[in-house]
């Protein structure tokens, strides 16, 4: 379980045994069945989580019509949380979902702080995945306002190949804002 989560954190900053095993501490293991939520809208998120093992969705519901918007899969070396709560210590306003049954590392906003504090490796790694990470979600905003349907479902196929054959069509076709319709007949294509 921790193997790859040290194997992340090395892909930026190398790490001592010492300094490996004291970040690794301050992290707590929790395992999932698939369909169980690990956030839920309105529950306070005390912790940032590394994906371990499975695959997670993000996702708003809308409350009038019951329509389920989802705007993030999580797999296997990635992280989720429900970053706003987490960061200001409110309430979520999302949910995270499991698709298959998940292994997570967890960690408190006060332990992410103390590490920073106390291992500029740490920090350092940290900084680089939140830029990752507001990249990412730059390039998936551009895509939904500039892309049409076909596009969006060829730059998801390019940049997640991975995730055709292990996410159901219709949560595809939600995280692209398309009808599963569409996405059945771009899929023949």
């Amino acid at each position: 379980m921790s193997q790859l989560l040290r194997d992340h954190i090395e892909k930026i900053n190398p790490l001592t045994d010492e300094e490996f095993e004291y970040i690794l501490s301050h992290y707590k293991p929790k395992k999932l069945k698939k369909h169980a939520y690990l956030i839920q809208e309105d529950d306070y998120v005390k912790y940032e989580y590394f994906v371990v093992k499975g695959c997670l969705k993000s996702f708003v519901i809308d409350n009038e019509t019951g329509k389920e918007f989802i705007y993030q899969f999580c797999i296997e070396d990635w992280w989720v949380t429900d970053r706003e709560a987490f960061f200001k210590g409110t309430k979520a306003t999302m949910n995270v979902s499991c698709l298959e049954d998940c292994e997570l590392l967890g960690i408190s906003m006060a332990d992410r702080q103390k590490l920073g504090e106390q291992l500029w490796k740490y920090e350092h790694f940290m900084q680089i995945k939140i830029n990752y990470g507001y990249i990412s979600l730059q390039k998936r905003i551009q895509m939904m306002i500039k892309g049409d349907a076909k596009e969006r479902y060829e730059q998801f196929i390019k940049q997640y190949p991975h995730f055709i054959n292990r996410i159901p069509k219709t949560f595809i076709a939600s995280y692209l804002g398309i009808s599963r319709e569409t996405l059945s007949r771009l899929y023949r294509h």
